[in-house]
């Protein structure tokens, strides 16, 4: 079905704040116009998650305007042309339109235009460079964006191999999007991408990181995920993904289904590693620079679920790692009751050992010890009767 060729309001600009923004920045006049993913999910009738503005107006006059209106203005990004509007119920960056003077594949030098043509031009995909007037909606295309989003397609504006060249990220982006919004992935951007796969390299493993947790999120990356290993897309910064793990992957997304679970990427990407590969994870995260709690969890991940009883193990290392691993080995029937499981508190302490009769020292300690691995196994008994039978037979139990 085609997308309409209006958009409606989307909501935070409907608020009194919204009208402010809008009126202080002469939207009505076509001066400044919705851009991005805003127009793009709005058309699909997919939620707006962020509001991207582009106008005519220079920053200053952005803050100026913004400020006279009773909108906060944060200079976020001045040197490119950034502004952000805070109100109540509102938060949407504004960018003047620009073009790009110099690019070196990581960093853009730009300048400031009045041309919309020229705005559209410098960006990434055709479906990422539609317009809407507001508060009317009426889109702007300037390179087939609107056929592009009824044929579910990804396509990169222009020639492939110069906007990889402005910005070796969208090597990435171009598949994320792919595995989010195209029915097949586009042959001309797969060779592009595949041509200049190693330009990865020079991109900050922090931007590559996030890259791949966008894409690992979407509801299925396997078939993208595929396409791109055999690409050879990811050789020269992550050469651990293999086409034999994709199946894994499969069976972990369908046993986050069936668990009803939210997906993860931590754990997603521990799927796509071998068994018990510690020594990859370990290495994965530190190259990516990810952060130490997910580094612990990629590594947890990645190991066998063991046998039952599974609590005894969430007990000692974690239910989010058991759960984990197990919806890895596709076993959601398993991992469903310790979703969002607690630890239980240990209900004695060495204090209860001591009125048993043993003297204070290192043995309060072992039997105490003794008391948790009985009371673990027995199911965590809460009651008074339980507990006070597993501390007697701990305290007995070196009497000799």
């Amino acid at each position: 079905m085609n997308p309409p060729q209006r958009l409606a309001l989307p909501l935070p600009l409907a608020t009194p704040a919204g009208a402010a923004l809008l009126a202080a920045l002469d939207a009505a006049a076509g001066t400044t116009r919705l851009v991005g993913g805003a127009v793009r999910d709005g058309l699909l009738g997919l939620p707006v998650k962020d509001l991207d503005l582009a106008t005519r107006l220079p920053p200053d006059a952005v803050m100026q305007r913004l400020a006279a209106a009773g909108l906060k203005a944060v200079p976020t990004g001045l040197a490119h042309g950034t502004v952000t509007a805070v109100g109540e119920g509102l938060i949407a960056e504004i960018t003047t339109l620009r073009r790009d003077v110099h690019s070196d594949g990581r960093h853009a030098q730009v300048a400031f235009t009045a041309d919309w043509q020229a705005d559209a031009t410098r960006r990434d995909f055709t479906i990422n460079a539609l317009y809407a007037g507001l508060p009317d909606g009426a889109i702007l295309d300037l390179t087939g964006g609107l056929a592009d989003l009824a044929a579910r397609r990804v396509r990169f504006i222009g020639d492939p191999l110069a906007r990889i060249a402005e910005d070796h990220l969208r090597i990435l982006r171009f598949f994320r999007f792919s595995a989010r919004y195209a029915a097949a992935i586009d042959d001309e951007g797969l060779a592009a991408c595949a041509a200049r796969a190693n330009d990865l390299m020079a991109l900050s493993r922090e931007r590559i990181a996030s890259e791949l947790q966008g894409l690992l999120l979407v509801a299925d990356p396997v078939p993208v995920l595929g396409v791109m290993i055999e690409a050879g897309i990811w050789r020269a910064v992550l050469p651990e993904l293999a086409a034999t793990r994709l199946p894994a992957l499969a069976r972990t997304i369908a046993a986050e289904t069936a668990a009803g679970i939210a997906p993860a990427w931590p754990r997603r990407l521990a799927a796509l590693l071998p068994a018990g590969a510690t020594r990859a994870a370990a290495d994965i995260g530190a190259r990516l620079k990810l952060a130490n709690a997910i580094r612990i969890r990629l590594v947890a991940a990645v190991q066998a679920a063991g046998p039952p009883p599974h609590w005894a193990t969430a007990y000692s290392q974690g239910a989010e790692a058991v759960v984990d691993r197990l919806l890895i080995a596709g076993d959601a029937a398993a991992a469903m009751p310790l979703i969002g499981w607690q630890r239980p508190k240990l209900p004695a302490s060495g204090k209860d050992i001591i009125a048993r009769g043993v003297g204070p020292g290192p043995e309060v300690a072992r039997r105490l010890a003794a008391f948790e691995g009985a009371w673990v196994a027995a199911g965590f008994p809460a009651d008074t009767a339980s507990v006070a039978a597993l501390l007697d037979a701990a305290a007995q139990s070196s009497a000799s």
